[in-house]
């Protein structure tokens, strides 16, 4: 006597193969679900116009002529501002990660007596590239420059270059 189907090899073996390939793409539409990505902008006009409203405020930091001078050692950064500007006024300090948004850093700085502003970091940079921005707290005045870790001793960034 024959046995019956279920109890067969064949007929489970070709019906687990499709099932295989519905589970496999149901944990795959998770995954693309689950994890949106950081480098896309979803208001990419309003940041395209924000970024030509904010060329203003380079173009002010080139007319300070403001030089920055930073260094950044055992997670202290030590930043010395040169030029026209505002002795005293209080700094903000943007270190964004080209791809890892979790690891920016956003500080607000204030001067010493010696006008050196100083801050030892919450959690240390990575190293790697990373896009810097020097602004003064009022926003008038804004410095960027792509810059790369570890610097080795000190990093000269000029308004404008």
């Amino acid at each position: 006597m024959q046995r019956p189907w279920y109890q067969q090899f064949w007929p489970w073996f070709l019906i687990v193969l499709p099932l295989c390939a519905v589970a496999a793409s149901l944990y795959t539409f998770h995954l693309a679900s689950s994890g949106a990505d950081s480098m896309v902008v979803d208001d990419y006009y309003k940041k395209g116009r924000a970024i030509n409203q904010d060329l203003s405020e380079v173009k002010k930091a080139e007319e300070l002529g403001l030089v920055a001078e930073l260094r950044y050692r055992d997670g202290q950064l030590e930043l010395h501002m040169q030029g026209r500007h505002n002795n005293g006024e209080a700094v903000r300090v943007l270190f964004n990660h080209p791809t890892l948004a979790k690891q920016d850093q956003q500080l607000l700085l204030t001067s010493d007596a010696a006008g050196v502003y100083r801050e030892r970091l919450d959690r240390p940079l990575i190293d790697g590239q990373w896009n810097l921005q020097i602004e003064a707290f009022d926003g008038h005045w804004r410095m960027q420059k792509r810059i790369s870790l570890p610097i080795s001793d000190r990093l000269i960034i000029r308004a404008g270059s």
